[in-house]
């Protein structure tokens, strides 16, 4: 068994879209429609390229909580809770953080030594907060 396929849910898909190439330097793999959405996906040009990331639409009205669709609450509230939505790992977080400023990540944490490594936090303009970490080696 293997991971294949993980998403982000995002607010905005075009948008989300040039956050995670144009500032995190993913790679678009897949752009189909779907339905009122597309099937967006991105690999990281350092990992396998079996492994994608689909940009999620957020909005999907079949499933609501109080009137609100309940992916868009769940991001909403862990955004607000401070929760980083998933966590990319790199293996220099002071390069990673010198290259990520410069193409314009606001970054919510400024690198943070831990128990097993360092760690930041991105907002990544479409309403998450992501994670960034480097392992102690």
């Amino acid at each position: 068994m293997k991971i294949k396929l993980t998403s982000v849910l995002v607010d905005d898909q075009e948008k989300a879209l040039r956050f995670y190439t144009e500032v995190l330097g993913f790679v678009k793999k897949r752009d189909v429609p779907a339905g009122g959405a597309r099937w967006l996906t991105v690999v990281s040009p350092e990992g396998p390229e079996d492994v994608e990331l689909l940009l999620e639409p957020n909005s999907n009205p079949l499933i609501q909580i109080n009137g609100q669709p309940a992916a868009a609450a769940y991001q909403k509230a862990l955004y607000e809770a401070k929760i980083p939505y998933t966590m990319f790992f790199v293996e220099d977080m002071n390069k990673e953080y010198e290259r990520l400023k410069k193409r314009g990540a606001t970054f919510v944490m400024e690198p943070t030594k831990t128990e097993w490594g360092y760690q930041a936090m991105i907002d990544d303009t479409c309403g998450n907060l992501i994670m960034i970490a480097q392992e102690e080696k």
